[in-house]
């Protein structure tokens, strides 16, 4: 903490060093009295006077930095309600875990993440249930977090709630205030859980003016490009199909690139104040100074 301390008003430094002049310079003009043993008066005198100057110099120096004003700044970046929202929907079912998917989607989510720096962002996963995994917030760390905590399985491996993810995943913007809306779909199979039909989901993306995005993962037969290009067309977003790691990472590099966010964060600065320090310093070395000159003149 000590590194980041900074002054509000440096400058005021400079009374230090005037102080310092003015103790080697302006020399208080006493009346001399001389006896015998004067130089044993003389050695006791220079070193009473040598404790009294530090203090005076350390005192001195307190109250200058107090008057500083020694500071640290924390730089705090707050989004408003316009910017962009963004739900991540990612399969976790059992089909996943062939050819290391889901490891290597976290990685690319996770590069993605990194690139929206003033959105929030949601994520959910789905597989024999849907569910939210982390709301919509502007906290990028604990979603990394998490995500990298996630695995094949977490929310069963035999089916594909596809439409359910969708819907829950909406159902987050029920208050969003945001101009943009984007949710990115992705999955590696065929929907089989009866719970959610694909017209509420779809109706449900509309209402809430989600745009969605969706990714077929694997070969062909694996997904069904004609329902993930269904619920894009229908919500004005656009449907990706990717065989490989490099076209799954050239396909969220587009879509980062297609709703690049250009609005700027408020930023703030707080300020936390630690003139009370050396001004309590300060004051204890007055009190010691104090005592010290007067006992010397009894």
């Amino acid at each position: 903490m000590i590194s980041n301390i900074t002054f509000e008003y440096p400058y005021i430094f400079l009374l230090f060093i005037l102080f310092l002049l003015c103790l080697k310079f302006c020399k208080q003009k006493i009346i001399a009295i001389y006896f015998p043993n004067q130089h044993l008066l003389q050695k006791a005198s220079t070193q009473n006077r040598y404790g009294v100057n530090v203090l005076k110099i350390l005192l001195i120096l307190s109250l200058v930095t107090a008057l500083s004003s020694p500071i640290t700044k924390d730089d705090i970046i707050i989004q408003n309600d316009k910017g962009y929202e963004i739900s991540l929907i990612l399969d976790a079912s059992g089909s996943m875990e062939q050819s290391n998917k889901f490891k290597i989607v976290k990685q690319i989510v996770t590069q993605f993440i990194d690139e929206r720096k003033h959105d929030k962002i949601a994520l959910s996963i789905f597989a024999d249930f849907a569910y939210v995994a982390v709301p919509l917030t502007y906290d990028k760390n604990s979603i990394k977090r998490l995500l990298n905590r996630l695995d094949v399985g977490i929310a069963g491996t035999r089916q594909t709630a596809l439409y359910e993810a969708l819907f829950l995943s909406s159902n987050l913007f029920k208050t969003s205030k945001a101009k943009e809306k984007i949710a990115i779909l992705l999955t590696d199979g065929i929907n089989t859980a009866d719970t959610i039909p694909l017209n509420v989901a779809i109706k449900t993306a509309k209402k809430y003016g989600i745009k969605v995005y969706t990714i077929g993962v694997g070969n062909d037969g694996d997904f069904d490009p004609a329902v993930l290009n269904e619920i894009s067309t229908k919500t004005k977003g656009k449907y990706f199909s990717a065989n490989s790691i490099e076209k799954l990472k050239q396909i969220y590099n587009t879509i980062n690139a297609l709703e690049k966010s250009d609005l700027k964060a408020d930023k703030y600065i707080k300020k936390s104040y630690y003139f009370q320090y050396p001004l309590g310093l300060a004051i204890l070395l007055f009190c010691v100074l104090f005592y010290i000159i007067n006992r010397g003149e009894k």
